[in-house]
């Protein structure tokens, strides 16, 4: 009988999951202005920055409002003006009134109606200020709906969809806003896996992954585990992992498949076990142990099955000999010679 010796092992291990690439930052912009496309300076595939501006809409309406708010303004400052004229009048006046009726040279009449005339213009200017405060906010806002009237990128990246045209009308509708372009970032790409739950407590964050792409023969793309959900998911038993991949060259894409290659830290010692030692029947997993020339037929407590080699966390212990390809009529304690 052939054999092999049982090898403990404590390094990480490799597991290959399947992954997607996905940009590392993707929107969709919408129309914050209600007009028509005047210009556009952006198409799909067009390499943008931040700040650039991809198109501009035209709404007459908006910059009439915004014109209409200013003189508005402007007509309330004034009346400010007009308001702390009156008041210093009222002040001199309401002063002067209360030295002669201090005197007896004017009535009490006249000096109430003074005070009170003074106390009125007060409040007048008060409300005329507050007037201004409130049509400078309605200004800034119009302003602020103004710059929406220029589209611009919110970040680096390229351009993969362009729904508008100029001339097109757009609306800035919350529920209905019309899309204008999709962009994307793609000099670092995620790649989303989902570990298993035999290897959630193996991935820590920072660690290596590597990703041979298939349509690039000898290339193999090398990140590292930036983040993952903490928690599994309930339908899948699944832990979502993001790998995050340099493209600064711009090789690779969004969307594109490959399978990861993980390196999973072993919470304890394991021992490996050559799929050929491995009995499969009713009774389950076994292999096959011999023991001064004896069989004994041991179960496998199996942490990990990597296809041609199994982990057992129990069952086994380095050192032990194990029967390559063991036959059918291999029984427990029957004696047998080993090469």
């Amino acid at each position: 009988m052939r054999t092999v010796t049982v090898k403990a092992e404590t390094g990480p291990r490799t597991i290959e999951l399947p992954g997607n690439m996905a940009a590392f930052d993707s929107a969709t912009l919408y129309a914050r202005a209600t007009g028509y496309i005047s210009f556009r300076d952006a198409d799909i595939g067009s390499k943008v920055h931040r700040g650039d501006v991809l198109a501009v809409i035209a709404a007459p309406d908006l910059d009439q409002q915004l014109a209409q708010a200013k003189a508005q303004l402007a007509q309330l400052q004034a009346a400010v003006g007009q308001a702390e004229a009156n008041a210093e009048l009222g002040r001199v006046t309401d002063a002067r009134t209360s030295r002669l009726v201090a005197q007896g040279w004017s009535s009490r009449q006249q000096g109430d109606q003074d005070r009170l005339s003074f106390a009125s213009s007060k409040a007048a200017l008060a409300v005329a200020q507050a007037n201004v405060v409130a049509q400078r906010a309605a200004v800034d806002r119009l302003q602020q709906l103004a710059a929406f009237e220029q589209v611009t990128a919110p970040f680096d990246g390229v351009i993969t969809s362009r729904k508008i045209d100029v001339g097109s009308l757009v609306t800035a509708d919350a529920a209905s806003g019309t899309p204008l372009f999709s962009i994307a970032r793609t000099d670092v790409l995620r790649v989303q896996v989902y570990v298993p739950q035999s290897g959630y407590f193996g991935i820590v964050d920072g660690d290596r992954a590597t990703l041979p792409i298939p349509e690039l023969p000898g290339r193999t793309c090398v990140g590292k585990v930036a983040r993952n959900a903490q928690v599994l998911a309930d339908c899948t038993r699944t832990l979502l992992a993001e790998v995050v991949v340099d493209n600064k060259d711009g090789t690779l894409t969004a969307g594109l498949y490959g399978i990861v290659h993980l390196q999973v830290h072993r919470a304890n010692p394991v021992v490996l076990v050559p799929f050929q030692a491995v009995i499969f029947n009713a009774a389950g997993l076994n292999v096959s142990v011999v023991i001064d020339g004896k069989v004994q037929l041991r179960q496998l407590d199996l942490e990990a099955d990597g296809g041609v080699v199994v982990e057992a966390r129990d069952g086994l212990k380095p050192g032990d000999q194990l029967i390559l390809n063991p036959p059918i009529n291999l029984t427990e304690g029957m004696r047998v010679r080993t090469s």
